[in-house]
């Protein structure tokens, strides 16, 4: 596919926010019609190269929120969480940017390739700061502070201990970015960088909808069985006759959205005596 190098960049109002980095690209080049305006309402969404049946479903979640609200959505192109937010989008009739991790160059294929297609022909565009650059451990980490800076909002969708997401999250908040971390099951991998970021307040809980305000769950039933008694996730499970990895993806948002503590292995109501 063709591509074209965005001369003086620097100039263009709408990628004025990539000069918030500390090392802005030199270059830009793109593949696809050139349409600044694409640039102007953006939220990056990053996640997992690991993903979960769990972040496929978030993804499907929050797409059409954001393509109703105009946004146009931006990822990294990488297999897992990424390459699967640029397919929703696409597929929901948004547009939405693919930031390489090398050089414009390149010759994809496969379904690399028909992805790509998808994202030009629907009006969005293939963006590197390189002409000709193989990938390699250092061009990710580069890439995602395009990622992080092309947005007014960064949201990650399933993150492990030590996933390259967390390197976008950091940067965002570095940027001052407004960064969401979706919840996830405690028992999952994939969900203690996002359970953490929420954690120690660095990110705030997107719960379906981009508020801050906690969800009260009244009619959850493991909410109206623990205002009865204390119980632990296996009890919930055996009472409920749930799967373990349910109630715990459920105990894990509650216990985030602060409605339930742990206590010695046991869930009670927040503010339960």
């Amino acid at each position: 596919m063709d591509y074209q190098e965005i001369k003086n960049w620097q100039e263009i109002a709408e990628l004025n926010k990539l000069l918030d980095l500390s090392t802005p690209p030199k270059k830009l080049f793109f593949q696809g019609k050139w349409n600044p305006k694409i640039f102007e309402n953006c939220t990056t969404i990053v996640g997992s190269r690991k993903m979960t049946s769990y972040g496929q479903r978030v993804v499907e979640k929050i797409m059409p929120q954001l393509i109703q609200q105009g946004k146009t959505v931006v990822s990294g192109f990488m297999y897992g969480v990424d390459q699967y937010v640029h397919r929703v989008c696409v597929e929901s009739g948004g547009l939405t940017v693919a930031v390489l991790g090398w050089g414009i160059d390149k010759k994809l294929s496969g379904e690399d390739l028909k992805l790509a297609k998808k994202i030009i022909e629907t009006g969005g565009i293939l963006l590197s700061e390189w002409e000709s650059q193989q990938p390699t451990h250092w061009t990710f980490p580069a890439r995602n502070r395009i990622v992080a800076a092309l947005s007014r909002e960064v949201i990650v969708v399933e993150a492990a201990e030590k996933s390259g997401s967390l390197i976008t999250a950091r940067l965002a908040n570095r940027l001052k970015r407004t960064l969401w971390a979706v919840p996830g099951p405690i028992t999952s991998r994939t969900s203690v960088g996002t359970n953490n970021l929420i954690a120690t307040g660095l990110a705030k809980m997107w719960l379906g909808t981009a508020t801050q305000t906690p969800i009260f769950i009244t009619d959850d039933p493991i909410m109206e069985i623990l205002l009865n008694e204390a119980l632990t996730a296996d009890e919930l499970s055996r009472n409920l006759q749930l799967p373990i990895a349910e109630v715990g993806a459920k105990l894990s948002i509650l216990l985030l959205s602060g409605q339930v503590i742990e206590k010695d292995g046991k869930y009670y109501i927040t503010d339960a005596s």
